[in-house]
C-alpha cells in the first residue's frame, strides 16, 4: 500500500505582504479593543468568556495556569467561539513564541522587555523568513488557517511586548520604533513596584512625563498599539484615558468571581 507522506514545504521567494490581516490589522485600525485575560485552564471556560462580545482573548502562560498542551486547547476554545486568541508567554524566548503560534494563536505578548535589542528579538521569533527567523514545522500546518502561505502568516502574527520596568520606560521611543512591532503592552503592577508606588497612584499620574503617558506617546508616534493590563473597569477607565486603546478589562477568574457573587447575593435577597 502507498503512503503519501509528502509536507508541502512553503515558497521562500513569495513577495513580503506590505499590509496586515486579522488581529494586526484589528490592533493596528480600531479606536479601542477589549479583551478578557485567561488565567483558569478549562477550555470550556475560555470558549464560554470567547463568545461575549470581546475582540480578544488572551492565555497567561507567565502567571495564569495554563502550560503545555493546555495553551492547544485553550487556544482551540476561544478561536472556535470566533475570537482571536492572544498568548502571554512565561518569557522572551523564540521556541515558545513559536509553539504557541504554531498551536494556532493569532498572536503574542512577550513580557519583561527593556529594550530595542530585546523587542527586535520578540518580532523576529514571530515572523518566518526572511521577516524574522520563526521555524517552520509542518506537523500543525494542516490546522493553520493560511495553510502554507508564508508571507500570509506573517502578515497575520501579531507581537506585542510588554514594558513593566523603569528601564523599559527610558527606552520606550527605541522599544516602539522596531520595525514589525505591533505594539506596547503596559504592565502596571510590576512597572508600580519597581517605581515604589501604588498602582492608582502610578495610573492617577496624567503629566505628559509621567510612565504611563510616555508609553502611550511613543506608541502614538510610531504607529503602533497602546495595551495594557486593566484587570477592572475603574482601572480601565483611567487606562483610557491616557489613550490605551488596547485593554485587558478583566480575567477569567475575577468573572466568576463576581458572578458568583452577584448570584449568590441575590438569591439570598430574592429568595428568602
Amino acid at each position: 500500500m502507498d503512503t503519501d507522506l509528502t509536507i508541502d514545504i512553503p515558497s521562500q521567494t513569495e513577495d513580503d505582504v506590505d499590509e496586515t490581516t486579522g488581529l494586526r490589522a484589528h490592533l493596528r485600525t480600531a479606536t479601542l479593543s477589549t479583551g478578557v485575560w485567561g488565567n483558569l485552564v478549562d477550555p470550556r471556560v475560555a470558549h464560554a468568556v470567547a463568545r461575549a462580545d470581546f475582540d480578544w482573548v488572551c492565555v497567561d502562560q507567565q502567571h495564569g495556569y495554563a502550560s503545555g498542551n493546555d495553551v492547544l486547547d485553550l487556544i482551540g476554545a476561544v478561536r472556535a467561539a470566533g475570537t482571536s486568541a492572544l498568548v502571554r508567554l512565561a518569557w522572551n524566548r523564540p521556541e515558545e513564541i513559536g509553539r504557541a503560534l504554531d498551536a494556532q494563536a493569532d498572536g503574542v505578548i512577550v513580557p519583561m522587555v527593556e529594550s530595542a535589542e530585546e523587542a527586535r528579538a520578540a518580532v523576529a521569533g514571530t515572523r518566518y523568513a526572511p521577516a524574522g527567523r520563526r521555524s517552520w514545522g509542518g506537523t500543525r500546518s494542516p490546522l493553520a488557517p493560511t495553510a502554507n502561505d508564508v508571507a500570509a502568516t506573517n502578515a497575520a502574527s501579531a507581537c506585542l511586548v510588554m514594558v513593566e520596568t523603569p528601564a523599559a520606560v527610558e527606552r520606550v521611543e527605541e522599544i516602539a520604533a522596531v520595525e514589525g512591532l505591533d505594539g506596547i503592552f503596559l504592565g502596571p503592577f510590576d512597572l508600580s513596584l519597581a517605581y515604589g508606588m501604588p498602582i492608582e497612584e502610578l495610573i492617577a499620574d496624567q503629566g505628559e512625563d509621567s510612565p504611563l503617558g510616555r508609553v502611550v506617546a511613543a506608541c502614538r508616534r510610531n504607529g503602533i498599539t497602546a495595551g495594557a493590563f486593566a484587570g477592572n473597569l475603574d482601572r480601565a477607565a483611567a487606562l483610557r484615558a491616557h489613550g490605551f486603546t488596547m485593554l485587558a478589562v478583566i480575567s477569567d477568574d475575577a468573572l466568576v468571581t463576581q458572578a458568583s457573587t452577584a448570584t449568590a447575593a441575590e438569591a439570598r435577597d430574592r429568595l428568602r
